[in-house]
């Protein structure tokens, strides 16, 4: 899998703790106004996509592709199906938290759907970060964090759902995505880990200002789902 990152930038409040540091085999994509974000940064993408209705005109860069203002996909998910396609499977999402609030809902929704296209995505912006985790997956938040962790069923029911090390545990439980029964947990000051056997989740926490540092963390790991540790038993 590649493990270099694609950064997507739409237009977000300019926090030097956000400001992306892409390495040799990272990708930078300003979507529409994110453009003069990236700018404002100093760093200067890769591509530009959009209808830039926000930014006002089409940005002087030598990669854009310009966007029909009426179109299916927002320019976020044109430019998460551009990362996909040149075969990034990690994201970072900047610029999609606040504002209009059913952007930041279907910015939460793309987490999910880039999980299931077999990719990880960030989401981080306004003091708080977010990822989604599918079935058989699970993330270890080092001891270093602290605040608040909330953990959503994204939809239908997560089954097998282990929260350790947090104030709140749960051990093989069934969330609903009808109940918000794993709102505002906490971090104990230890190591924390998140699994689902079954399902999806959504996790959400508080940002403070440590996200990059955090990140090496962070990226999802899969586990043996109960499945297939059953079959793992049956051919012994």
């Amino acid at each position: 899998m590649n493990q270099n990152i694609c950064y997507i930038v739409g237009a977000m409040s300019l926090t030097p703790a956000l400001r992306p540091y892409p390495v040799q085999g990272d990708y930078v994509i300003a979507a529409d106004r994110g453009f003069d974000s990236l700018i404002a940064y100093g760093v200067n993408p890769d591509l530009a996509v959009g209808d830039f209705d926000s930014l006002g005109h089409r940005p002087s860069h030598p990669n854009v592709i310009q966007l029909p203002a009426e179109k299916d996909d927002t320019d976020m998910v044109y430019a998460i199906r551009k990362g996909l396609e040149l075969g990034y499977r990690r994201f970072i999402l900047l610029g999609g938290v606040g504002g209009r609030l059913e952007h930041t809902l279907g910015n939460l929704q793309l987490l999910d759907w880039l999980a299931s296209q077999g990719a990880q995505g960030f989401l981080a912006g306004e003091k708080t970060a977010a990822t989604c985790l599918r079935s058989g997956m699970s993330v270890t938040f080092p001891a270093s964090m602290a605040g608040y962790l909330s953990v959503f069923c994204n939809s239908g029911t997560a089954e097998g759902v282990t929260l350790a090390g947090l104030k709140y545990p749960l051990e093989d439980y069934t969330l609903a995505g009808s109940f918000p029964l794993g709102v505002s947990n906490q971090f104990l000051g230890e190591e924390a880990t998140v699994s689902v056997e079954e399902g999806s989740l959504l996790l959400i926490w508080e940002d403070r200002g440590d996200f990059y540092a955090n990140l090496p963390r962070l990226w999802a790991r899969t586990k043996r789902t109960s499945t297939e540790r059953n079959m793992e038993g049956l051919s012994l």
